[in-house]
């Protein structure tokens, strides 16, 4: 299936109208904060070494390193799939190390997190598949409404709402769970190797909106380990080897 196209104009015009359609509680003083974070899985390799990070509002950062260096563990300890041996992992001041039931529910409906490998229902058409955040946190149907078509239309799938994950091209099923992400306005989009089924043209679209949505505040954090990706950005990255974070220039960047 041949990946479809958007303009970045038409894109820029759908934030504009995004903004004022959807207003996203933004905290302009919303933090991650890692503190001493330690993580060890036995008889692996797979480990996190005094991991320390601190990302402003707004902040917009790669994390790279080879596979099994710690990406997806970093990512899960932000949004509290899992829990750090030792420190503290603080998102908006809170420790999600602490949190578990509705609190730790709540927090994370004021995040949004992107997968490689999509995550969509089959059985539910992109509109359904997107709105099913809203309403799992009961949002009236009205309000639903009202943000959909926005945010389908952000992402360049506003034609394919009724559309079914099989019928979509991979750039297209991953531009719908990018719009389930940010359907809730999330403070926070964490995007765990969102290119890596991607070939470069789908890859550079997705980075395209990723960039976008930083534009309107969002802190965006992206796993990868695709270099191509990371030198067209000319963002900040974090390097994960032997367990340690390093904040690194793209140009030094292995």
């Amino acid at each position: 299936m041949t990946p479809a196209t958007f303009s970045m104009p038409t894109l820029s015009s759908t934030i504009q109208r995004l903004q004022a359609q959807v207003e996203p509680p933004i905290n302009t003083h919303y933090t991650v904060q890692l503190r001493g974070v330690c993580k060890v899985y036995p008889h692996t390799k797979f480990s996190l070494l005094d991991v320390n990070l601190t990302l402003k509002q707004g902040d917009f950062l790669f994390v790279t390193g080879a596979s099994g260096a710690g990406k997806t563990t970093l990512m899960k300890l932000i949004y509290g799939a899992e829990r750090a041996d030792r420190g503290d992992v603080r998102v908006a001041g809170v420790n999600v190390g602490l949190l578990k039931g509705n609190r730790l529910s709540h927090l994370r409906r004021q995040l949004g997190v992107v997968f490689q490998d999509y995550k969509l229902i089959p059985r539910w058409t992109v509109a359904e598949n997107v709105a099913f955040v809203l309403r799992s946190q009961g949002i009236p149907k009205a309000e639903i409404d009202r943000r959909l078509l926005p945010t389908l239309k952000l992402v360049g799938l506003q034609k394919r709402a009724d559309c079914f994950p099989s019928q979509l091209s991979g750039g297209e099923q991953q531009r719908a769970s990018i719009a389930r992400a940010i359907v809730g306005s999330p403070k926070l989009l964490l995007a765990d190797e969102p290119t890596g089924n991607l070939d470069q043209d789908n890859a550079l679209q997705v980075l395209g909106i990723l960039k976008k949505l930083n534009s309107l505040g969002i802190t965006v954090v992206i796993s990868t380990h695709d270099m191509r990706l990371i030198q067209a950005a000319s963002a900040p990255v974090a390097q994960l080897h032997d367990g340690r974070l390093q904040v690194t220039p793209v140009a030094q960047v292995t």
